[in-house]
């Protein structure tokens, strides 16, 4: 393994890591804050890509990069308003179901107004082309950006959750509802802004991560499981967790992408002999890229099996 090869595929592993994290973090602040399991969270995400498609349309990227996570915001709030409020008293099988209907309603929708096919969301002019270029190989500013706004997320987040007045009332009202609402706090309201703040996270991470990648109906799903791995193996509830899991599982799945070595030639460097009528011939001559979508899985496996709290997780349910 070369340097050229090591250093620009943990960048790429960062920067992918990083934006699976703005996606995690607004599941993992609902989940830590209300105990609801969101399965309509990546929806938010598309949502936050094609408002950004339509508002940069019209005022430009860097208006919409503001805009179209407000717009989120408003209708997670919304939602957990008039919907979720309502089958909160049924419990988590209820939040569930009708966060997982929310999920193909707003599919539909977004096939009815926008069409079945990508849309042309492309960059803006400051951010194409390479930031610098290292080993002869090129780092676009698009990934960049991706993780100066996941940093700068992860410090505002932390920054609202521990030393401002209405991160403390938020995390009261986790542990103690019956005391904060004594001392004249609007609980349901409080529950109300972390909804809509955590999915108008997934949808700023739609903003930077549509143009970087593709704007499409099944951008959702492409995404939806490998969130909730990220936030299981980090820890249910845990945003720091998120974090860390983040960045491992981008950075060892961008790097089994780029090994095309099979699990037979790796035994033959360690003296092994492998023919066609070795036991798991067939298995033994996948190469680690053919693996590695189910890797992140694997993961997920062996935490539940050995730490079922994650990697910084605290909560018990």
């Amino acid at each position: 393994m070369n340097a050229e090869f090591f250093v620009i595929s943990l960048l790429n592993g960062v920067s992918y890591g990083l934006l699976l994290f703005m996606l995690s973090a607004g599941l993992t602040l609902i989940f830590s804050m209300m105990g609801v399991l969101n399965f309509a969270h990546t929806s938010f995400y598309m949502l936050g890509a094609y408002f950004a498609y339509s508002v940069s349309g019209v005022l430009g990227f860097w208006p919409a990069l503001v805009i179209a996570p407000l717009l989120v915001f408003a209708l997670g709030a919304a939602f957990e308003r008039y919907c979720l409020r309502r089958v909160h008293r049924f419990g988590h099988v209820a939040e569930l179901l009708v966060t997982f209907g929310l999920s193909y309603v707003i599919l539909e929708l977004v096939q009815l107004v926008w069409g079945r096919a990508a849309v042309p969301y492309g960059l803006p002019p400051q951010l194409q082309g390479a930031l610098f270029t290292l080993y002869g190989t090129q780092f676009p500013k698009s990934r960049a950006f991706i993780m100066l706004v996941a940093v700068l997320m992860l410090f505002a987040v932390w920054l609202l959750l521990t030393r401002t007045r209405i991160g403390l009332v938020i995390q009261a009202a986790l542990t103690h509802p019956q005391m904060v609402e004594a001392l004249g706090h609007n609980v349901p309201r409080v529950f109300t802004l972390v909804f809509g703040g955590g999915a108008a996270l997934a949808g700023l991470a739609g903003v930077i991560g549509g143009n970087a990648y593709i704007t499409e109906p099944a951008m959702a799903a492409s995404v939806g499981s490998i969130v909730f791995v990220v936030v299981v193996v980090g820890g249910m509830g845990s945003l720091a967790g998120a974090f860390l899991a983040s960045l491992l599982i981008g950075v060892v799945q961008t790097f089994a992408v780029a090994i095309d070595a099979s699990f037979a030639s790796a035994l033959q460097n360690f003296g092994v002999a492998v023919s066609d009528t070795t036991f798991g011939a067939p298995l033994l001559q996948l190469t680690l890229a053919q693996v590695a979508p189910i890797l992140p899985y694997l993961f997920l496996v062996l935490m539940l099996i050995f730490r079922p709290k994650g990697l910084l997780g605290t909560r018990e349910d």
